[in-house]
């Protein structure tokens, strides 16, 4: 179906995300409806930089949860039937951030769907930086 890594045109083909709040460049493996892994490469060029911290840009974890999220979305969104929805957050579980995440880094997302019920869902994600983990959680979502 697809010729891995997709990239952000064939992502948009997915989600319904679009610039400046698309937070994946590529998709390196997706198993729809069970698992994805993709990437975020974080530049200096970032909508979030003049103002989180001017001086010290630190990626929000805001924003890094809502990158895994996006990914957890394309687990879901890329199942035929599923196509032209929207996944939207439900919950958030036990989210932790071990390292910051800044300009020049790329993060490694990894989610996997744990639990379906008709249109709600939960998967666990994990966001690393070469190698060393960033952030960890349980996302809920429900598709509308």
């Amino acid at each position: 179906m697809w010729t891995f890594p997709l990239d952000r045109s064939e992502i948009e083909s997915i989600l319904p995300h679009r610039a400046p709040f698309l937070l994946l460049d590529e998709i390196l493996e997706l198993e729809p409806g069970q698992r994805v892994v993709a990437i975020k490469r974080v530049t200096d060029q970032e909508f979030w930089i003049p103002g989180h911290f001017p001086d010290y840009p630190v990626m929000p974890g805001v924003l890094i949860v809502e990158a895994l999220a996006q990914a957890g979305a394309a687990i879901i969104l890329s199942q035929p039937d599923m196509k032209g929805k929207i996944a939207l957050f439900a919950g958030i579980d036990g989210v932790r951030f071990k390292r910051q995440v800044k300009p020049g880094d790329t993060m490694l997302l990894e989610c996997e769907i744990t639990k379906v019920k008709g249109p709600i869902g939960k998967g666990t994600g994990r966001a690393t930086v070469n190698g060393e983990l960033a952030c960890r959680g349980e996302i809920m979502f429900a598709v509308k």
